[in-house]
């Protein structure tokens, strides 16, 4: 087996839990949910039942957007993790993409980033934080206060210059990147790849049904991705992209990012099934880890080989058992 951690991501969903616990039986090192508040589910409350579920794999938010709580109430939801699931906890912080997009706003600032953090982490090492100029404090009952200060290890998804300098001022243990490794990843203890794709049956084309309900969505992605960032020749340029942007484009610019955004990651929007049907499918392997198992395990020891120690698979749809098995034998036999 090449020698990486293997981790899993997902959404918040009512079958969290008992993903994770499926999960930790595979001997998966570490589970992350997002924090998509939009759709319906919060991060904290299925953490916690991930928690109850299992007994020895790690538990993360995947990562937090800051402007969507209060610090303390996001270390008061660490602390209470870091009770229930002693040593199994850490936490990663971002600037928000789907999170922020899908509320109309732009990514956080990252001298926003520094001041949160730096209030959370003194909040959860029992110290008087500033916050929107007031003192703050997690006032713990007595009973409890054993529990501070709660060591929690630190990762960031920061890929620019100005998050890097942040997240060393941080002193973030793990940076996460998207898809490849990274050069300033070499400068961190964890260096987290998270990818997304499935894992092809022998003879199983790309257009099969199963490939279509277990890679789609995350497929689609790209699309969200590539209109908010940079614009819509962009999309225009990718296979599929026409269709998607004219259906799109008919909603009113000042909501079009709820339509974008409508069941991020869990269901397809008109759009993305429209232009997946059209044929953008082929795409599929170029902006995904999409391929054979055997594709996908060199892949993951070439992330290895680069100085990766984690990789994350970002399943979706409704096979999610088989895409968590599928994936780790194909890592194990790399």
């Amino acid at each position: 087996m090449v020698n990486i951690e293997v981790s899993v991501g997902l959404p918040p969903t009512r079958e969290s839990a008992e993903i994770i616990a499926w999960a930790e039986q595979l001997g998966y090192s570490r589970a992350y949910l997002f924090d998509t508040p939009f759709e319906g589910e919060d991060v904290w409350y299925q953490l916690h039942r991930a928690a109850e579920a299992t007994s020895s794999i790690g538990l993360s938010p995947g990562v937090l957007v800051p402007s969507l709580r209060h610090p303390i109430v996001n270390a008061a939801q660490t602390l209470s993790l870091h009770m229930l699931a002693p040593g199994r906890v850490a936490t990663a912080f971002g600037t928000g993409f789907s999170s922020r997009d899908a509320l109309g706003q732009p990514p956080i600032k990252w001298s926003y980033m520094q001041d949160y953090i730096s209030a959370y982490q003194a909040l959860l090492a029992g110290e008087v934080a500033e916050w929107e100029g007031q003192p703050i404090k997690l006032l713990v009952p007595s009973d409890l206060g054993k529990f501070l200060p709660a060591q929690i290890p630190l990762a960031m998804s920061a890929l620019g210059p100005r998050g890097n300098t942040v997240s060393k001022r941080l002193g973030a243990e793990g940076l996460l990147s998207m898809f490849d490794v990274i050069p300033q990843q070499q400068d961190y203890q964890r260096r987290i790849v998270a990818v997304m794709g499935t894992v092809l049956e022998p003879g199983e084309e790309l257009n099969a049904q199963r490939v279509r309900e277990s890679a789609g969505t995350i497929w689609a992605v790209q699309f969200h991705l590539a209109y908010v960032t940079r614009g819509a020749d962009a999309v225009r340029a990718m296979p599929g992209g026409d269709i998607w942007l004219d259906i799109i484009e008919r909603v009113p610019e000042r909501e079009r990012h709820l339509a974008i955004h409508q069941g991020h990651l869990l269901e397809w929007t008109e759009a993305d099934r429209a232009a997946w049907d059209s044929g953008g499918y082929v795409s599929l392997p170029e902006v995904t880890l999409t391929g054979t198992a055997e594709h996908v395990g060199a892949r993951v020891r070439g992330f290895a080989e680069k100085g990766a120690t984690e990789v994350m698979l970002q399943p979706s749809g409704p096979h999610l058992k088989r895409e968590l098995q599928a994936f780790i034998d194909a890592v194990r036999s790399a």
